[in-house]
């Protein structure tokens, strides 16, 4: 049987997760009235999943994932998110598919539930890291919806339960941290620094208006040396 500390990370990371279905079901409710205030509404989803990113990145991920790493592998696994990251976008603008959003979405939710087991399974609380995930997950799911639903067909039932399926992926890649990574705290810690650069260069890319280039994916990585930067100083000073 299940012990409370695995009970109480399968309920967090299940709500974390389902809160992608969540937002898409959202997405399903279009034309509000007026059509500004749409705007306004989409563009302030935007605005919450963006903020509640750099929080996980910079309360989270960043600070417990240096705790086991040295200057040089915290240097490489953040730039190397970055740059897995960068290419999968490439990827993606080449094939022109209209899953960006949602592959960006497994992207995240993936390592961070991987995160959520680790932390558990060494006795940490997964309560912030869980609720910053339920608040990136909802606008997430809210904008991988309406950019996969085609425009002027109905809505697909067949999508939102697409999005309850990959919810699932959080349980079962939390027992994995929980059960085998826990072990190897330099690998869960790689994984949290690399998912950080991975995710600082999705918010630069794809969401901060003055940043993005059309079909140039090098400019963000002037926001990820920057926070780099910051990284750099916070291990020589600890």
């Amino acid at each position: 049987m299940f012990d409370a500390s695995i009970i109480n990370l399968l309920i967090v990371v299940t709500i974390a997760g389902l809160a992608m279905p969540a937002g898409a079901v959202l997405a399903t409710y279009e034309h509000i009235q007026p059509q500004w205030r749409e705007q306004e509404i989409r563009h302030g989803i935007l605005a919450l999943g963006a903020g509640a990113l750099i929080s996980a990145v910079g309360l989270v991920l960043v600070p417990k994932g240096v705790e086991n790493l040295s200057l040089f592998a915290a240097i490489a696994c953040f730039i190397c998110g970055a740059l897995a990251f960068m290419f999968l976008d490439i990827y993606l603008a080449k094939k022109k598919t209209a899953g960006s959003q949602f592959a960006a979405m497994l992207s995240d939710f993936v390592p961070e539930s991987i995160a959520l087991g680790a932390t558990a399974a060494l006795g940490g609380s997964t309560m912030l890291l869980g609720a910053l995930i339920v608040v990136q997950n909802l606008p997430e799911g809210f904008n991988a919806y309406r950019e996969m639903v085609p425009k002027n067909k109905k809505r697909s039932t067949k999508l939102i339960f697409i999005f309850v399926l990959m919810a699932m992926l959080g349980p079962i890649f939390s027992l994995v941290g929980y059960f085998y990574l826990a072990q190897f705290p330099v690998i869960t810690s790689g994984i949290m620094v690399f998912a950080a650069g991975g995710i600082l260069y999705s918010v630069f890319q794809d969401i901060a208006p003055q940043i993005r280039v059309e079909n140039h994916w090098l400019p963000p990585l002037g926001g990820i040396l920057g926070f780099l930067v910051g990284i750099i100083g916070h291990m020589l000073e600890g």
